[in-house]
């Protein structure tokens, strides 16, 4: 007979608690990173998917029972960080970390395009880095930086924002705050219905690296790295400020998160510093933001975007067994000779394997990677990203049914 769906949750939770403690499970456990694959497998568009939630829920419900991962796939959403960070101290209950189709509307956000909107209604969103503060704006982030975010960074980086105080401006907050109660519903359903069908979570909490914060939503990528030598100070002085409030923000969402919650928090200026440049001016509030989550009974789950290879031995820094680390480019191989003692490690195939790959090439993937990085347990194999929209389903299902054949211990 069949396991039941709560047979199956306590199953799946196992394997994925005991491969994130370092452990052995019964097999290597498969997270459900199904993206905008979930659109597709559904026949919804992009658009769909983004904007209209009963569709985009029952849409990761079907992809998620069909493909049958240890964890689910999930909603689509663009970063909100700037919101969360700039109303933190007034109302905790109300900014988003996210922003999806409909918060687009509404604010008129300019670091993201969408689907039906700035590009066609079959294209995944974009995230579009820019500058919205000036290399001479640094002294003022420093001495207060909520203070900056709320009068300078919403107005420049949303246009239905950039009149403080107006009534366009007023009224576009309004909408926000009843949007942002509407997709916590929908998003609180959906995570039911999930756990329901026999799915765990994996990550329930979200926190950010500070430079990531400035080079993401400030002063865009390139120009951070830049200032990293025209004004090292001050980015480093700008780190540790906004650091303060990414640390507030930790403890706010710890108070309502059980211990041992996930929090995610994905990387994307690590690949661009040398081993010198990184110790100096990332690692250290990254290190910190890392040290609070743990400190508040949370598990940093860090996604070490792009090449980490450099950077490893930093993660040695960390406490034993305390932290997960996801890698997308970094050599899996070398990863679990440096840190597979210390702390999980989480990767798999990429995009490229699902996209023109057959079935055979995937079992081959994953039977050569899984002889070298199973052993002694503490691996958890997942898309790199997550599977891409266009993926082959006949490749998505042989991801599972290799590692069921390949992955038992």
């Amino acid at each position: 007979m069949s396991p039941s769906p709560e047979e199956l949750y306590e199953e799946r939770k196992e394997r994925v608690d005991r491969a994130s403690s370092l452990k052995e499970p019964d097999r290597v456990p498969v997270l459900g990173g199904f993206g905008f694959f979930s659109a597709r497998h559904c026949g919804l568009t992009h658009h769909e998917f983004l904007f209209d939630y009963e569709k985009a829920s029952k849409a990761v419900i079907k992809t998620s029972v069909d493909f049958g991962y240890d964890t689910a796939g999930g909603i689509s959403r663009l970063g909100a960080l700037p919101f969360t960070l700039a109303f933190l101290r007034e109302y905790e209950g109300l900014a988003p970390v996210w922003v999806n189709g409909p918060v687009h509307d509404i604010l008129g956000v300019r670091y993201a395009r969408f689907p039906g909107r700035e590009l066609s209604e079959d294209s995944p969103f974009q995230f579009i880095g820019e500058e919205y503060m000036k290399v001479e704006e640094y002294d003022e982030l420093i001495e207060d930086p909520q203070r900056f975010l709320v009068e300078k960074l919403l107005p420049r980086s949303c246009r239905n924002l950039e009149d403080p105080g107006s009534v366009k401006a007023m009224v576009a907050l309004f909408k926000w705050g009843n949007e942002s109660r509407r997709s916590a519903e929908a998003n609180k359903k959906l995570s039911a219905e999930l756990r329901r069908l026999g799915f765990p979570d994996f990550s329930g909490g979200f926190s950010y690296a500070p430079l990531d914060f400035i080079g993401d939503y400030m002063r865009d990528v390139k120009n951070v790295l830049l200032d990293t030598f025209r004004v090292p100070d001050k980015v480093k002085d700008a780190a540790v400020a906004v650091g303060v409030l990414i640390l507030e923000m930790n403890r706010v969402a710890a108070k309502s998160a059980p211990e041992g919650t996930r929090a995610f928090i994905p990387l994307h200026l690590n690949e661009y510093f040398s081993p010198k440049q990184y110790g100096e001016f990332y690692w250290p509030t990254l290190k910190r933001v890392v040290l609070d989550l743990i400190d508040l009974g949370l598990i940093p789950y860090i996604f070490y975007e792009g090449y980490h290879d450099a950077h490893l031995e930093t993660i040695l820094e960390l406490p034993k067994g305390k932290t997960i680390s996801k890698f997308e480019k970094t050599d899996l191989r070398k990863a679990k000779e440096v840190i597979g003692d210390h702390s999980c490690i989480v990767g798999g195939p990429p995009s490229s394997l699902f996209i023109g790959g057959t079935p055979a090439k995937v079992e081959e993937y994953v039977k050569g990677l899984l002889e070298d990085v199973k052993p002694g347990g503490g691996f958890i194999l997942s898309p790199a990203v997550s599977i891409p929209g266009n993926a082959r389903p006949e490749n998505v299902r042989a991801l599972l049914k290799a590692v069921e054949k390949h992955g038992a211990y």
